[in-house]
């Protein structure tokens, strides 16, 4: 709760407090794989659905007002026409922009909609690789790969922190950040009273593992990408600024770059006296109480080198980066 009323002064605390004792509307995406939103609007329609499309920033989603059907059970749900997906979850893969043809990796998918949102930018061309560490979660993801008609996905069950030692080279990857959830207290209340110190400090390291990995896992050298996003479903700024800002200082071969989403608040460039990397205003902040969406967190990052400047004259390439591992010094004058 202290964490949460750090990022706010004393009103637009009550508000976000307030936005999160209420549920967020139903949202949907649609899989451009098999239809069309237009088309897909009006045969929910035709079923009582009473539907908006989310807002000008997306061309894909609608938010579900009442239905007198189950939205989980129609027709058109089983034929794969759409898949059920918070808006905030759009997000990451706007920003990652995956292209057709490339190796892409999601490093943390289950249940499967920002894999199956990956594939369809794709048009079900490439490679995407959905990863996630928890096998049971793995079969949603696996059934919304199969429902949705996705031909162009390999599942795997790997600790992402094992990147790129078991699969690099991709021309981009997502990082969808375990977290503690604090920008979806609608969702889980609790998350309010039962995260203590030591659970954030066991969870900002988990995820600055796994940014190093998925910045390790990508081919600077992709004549396409070369990009990482890292997101996460939480507000505070040990998770978010702070894990970002880690990153940079240990991969100097990386840089933040506009994520190219409208919206948003810029992220902090400074917090409680402690200062970030000036670049952190490319980040984006999203809350309950101003965008009607889950509290989430984007940034988008570009890979410049391969190669890691580990001290003065003297780089490494992770291996897995796309080429072989290699240590060099410069001869001195």
């Amino acid at each position: 709760m202290e964490k949460l009323l750090q990022l706010f002064t004393v009103n637009e605390a009550v508000e976000f407090f307030e936005a999160n004792e209420i549920a967020r509307p139903v949202t949907i995406r649609t899989n451009t794989l098999k239809t069309r939103r237009r088309d897909l609007a009006q045969a929910l329609i035709n079923r009582g659905v009473n539907l908006d499309p989310i807002g000008k920033w997306t061309k894909v989603g609608l938010t579900i007002f009442d239905s007198p059907v189950p939205v989980g059970a129609t027709p058109e749900y089983m034929a794969g026409h759409y898949m059920i997906q918070a808006a905030s979850s759009f997000l990451p893969v706007m920003a990652l922009a995956p292209q057709e043809n490339e190796r892409v990796l999601d490093m943390s998918a289950a249940p499967g909609g920002k894999t199956t949102y990956c594939a369809a930018l794709m048009k079900n061309t490439g490679l995407v690789v959905a990863n996630d560490a928890n096998r049971e979660r793995e079969k949603a993801l696996v059934a919304n790969i199969h429902r949705l008609g996705i031909s162009n996905a390999v599942v795997c069950n790997y600790d992402g922190r094992e990147f790129p030692k078991v699969m690099g080279g991709f021309d981009r990857v997502l990082l969808d950040a375990p977290c503690s959830g604090t920008g979806v207290i609608s969702k889980d209340a609790s998350v309010k009273t039962n995260k203590g110190p030591e659970d954030f400090s066991m969870l900002t390291n988990l995820q600055k593992e796994l940014l190093l990995s998925a910045i390790d896992s990508v081919n600077a050298d992709s004549p396409t990408g070369g990009y990482i996003v890292y997101s996460t479903c939480s507000v505070t700024v040990e998770e978010d600024e702070a894990v970002v800002n880690y990153a940079l200082s240990k991969r100097p071969n990386i840089k933040l770059v506009d994520a190219k989403l409208d919206f948003g608040r810029p992220g902090f460039t400074s917090f409680r006296g402690r200062a970030f990397h000036s670049s952190l205003s490319l980040t984006r902040r999203f809350y309950p109480h101003t965008h009607n969406m889950d509290g989430f967190f984007v940034a988008k990052f570009k890979k410049l080198s391969n190669k890691v400047q580990v001290e003065e004259n003297q780089f490494i390439v992770p291996a897995g980066s796309g080429v072989k591992l290699k240590q060099k010094k410069k001869r001195r004058n």
